[in-house]
Formats: structure tokens, C-alpha cells, sequence
């Protein structure tokens, strides 16, 4: 599995960790945020992977910022893409299963031991494992490509 992954400036140290987490289990990193100031802007690297996602240079997205509520927001943005900010295993889980989401952001603040539980949640679960969950996230495929109105 091919991951990409950016931050800004304030979730710089999170991210590093994350590469190498996600490294120690076998999984190819493309970082998106290479270089990061004080001044640089969130919606950039945010576009940055989610292009990587849309593009399918990556399976899955992930987006470090101090909320998650920036990234999440600029992210879903992208046609093709569903960014689920996590708050818990439960939520990495259902966001896929019920979402179909390929890109996670989530608070930082939650200590780096929790958010590597909710990134192997998101990456070992099932993607859209019901018909009605499927039939949703349609309507909203449907939606942005503006046949569903």
C-alpha cells in the first residue's frame, strides 16, 4: 500500500513519526509536505495528497494539522475524495465501512500512540461493506460530478 502524507508547520513533528511508523510496517510514504515554515498554507499540502489519492499514485491519504478541521475541509474539496477527521478507532473504522473515506486527518492532540491506532483502523478496514453505504456515497459521487442534484 502506497500512502501519501503532508502537514503543516504544526504537525510537522507528528508527521515525521508517522513516516516512520508506517515505514516499520512495510508501507511505501510519499511525503507531500517535504519542507515546512510558519508561513506556509494547509490547503496546499492538503491538495497535494489528495491529487496523489485522485490520481491513484496513492491508495490512501493521511493530513497532519493541529485540528484536522482545516485539512478535512480543503481535502474534501477535491472531486473524489471523502476525508473523515478521526476522533477514535471507531470512527477510522466506520468512516471507511460506512464512507468509503480514502483520506484521514484527525487532532493531533490525541497523542501519537492513539493516532497510530486509528491509522491501523483506517488502512485494516473493510471499505464499504454494506449496499446502502455504497448506495450513499453514489448519490454523493453523483452529487460532485453534478448528475445528482
Amino acid at each position: 500500500m502506497k500512502i501519501a502524507i503532508a502537514s503543516d508547520h504544526r504537525g510537522r513533528e507528528y508527521k515525521l513519526e508517522i513516516i516512520d511508523y508506517l515505514k516499520s510496517k512495510g508501507y511505501e510514504v510519499i511525503d507531500c509536505s517535504r519542507e515546512n515554515t510558519p508561513t506556509d498554507d494547509y490547503p496546499d499540502f492538503a491538495f497535494l495528497v489528495c491529487n496523489n489519492v485522485v490520481s491513484k499514485n496513492a491508495d490512501i491519504g493521511i493530513l497532519v494539522c493541529r485540528t484536522g478541521i482545516g485539512m478535512s475541509i480543503a481535502a474534501n474539496k477535491v472531486k473524489g475524495i471523502r476525508c473523515a477527521k478521526i476522533n477514535s478507532v471507531e470512527d477510522a473504522i466506520l468512516s471507511r465501512n460506512d464512507n468509503g473515506a480514502n483520506v484521514m486527518t484527525f487532532n493531533f492532540t490525541d497523542g501519537i500512540e492513539n493516532i497510530k491506532k486509528y491509522i491501523d483502523a483506517f488502512i485494516g478496514a473493510e471499505v464499504i461493506n454494506d449496499e446502502r453505504h455504497q448506495r450513499r456515497v453514489n448519490k454523493i459521487i453523483a452529487y460532485e460530478s453534478e448528475v445528482y442534484k
